[in-house]
């Protein structure tokens, strides 16, 4: 089955267990269809660069999925009706990495960036 990775932004009024509960939810709609969750990510309450629907802030989530086309296609259908999510991203990805992603790491634990000019 093709690997997937998704990024989703929901309102930033929703608690932190309620943001969770979207992420428990959508992965259940995902299992129901075929797929699995391998993996998931609660990034926490991040400022975004621009405002969507008069929000300045919002709730991140990262998930890494191993599911059929029709499964990704009914769960962001639902994410998309959902109105406590804002955005979502999907990636289609040739394999998962292992570890937390860039965003969970420390910055000592990350790559050392090139040196200023």
């Amino acid at each position: 089955m093709p690997l997937y990775e998704h990024v989703m932004i929901a309102r930033q009024d929703l608690s932190n267990t309620q943001a969770e509960g979207l992420i428990e939810h959508f992965g259940t709609v995902l299992t129901d269809n075929g797929g699995t969750l391998v993996d998931h990510e609660y990034w926490g309450v991040k400022t975004m660069a621009y405002k969507i629907n008069k929000n300045r802030k919002g709730h991140y989530a990262f998930l890494r999925t191993n599911a059929p086309a029709p499964a990704v296609q009914e769960m962001e259908r639902l994410m998309r009706l959902h109105d406590d999510v804002m955005r979502v991203l999907t990636i289609k990805v040739d394999a998962h990495a292992e570890g937390p992603s860039v965003q969970m790491q420390k910055r000592e634990e990350r790559g050392d960036r090139r040196e200023r000019r």
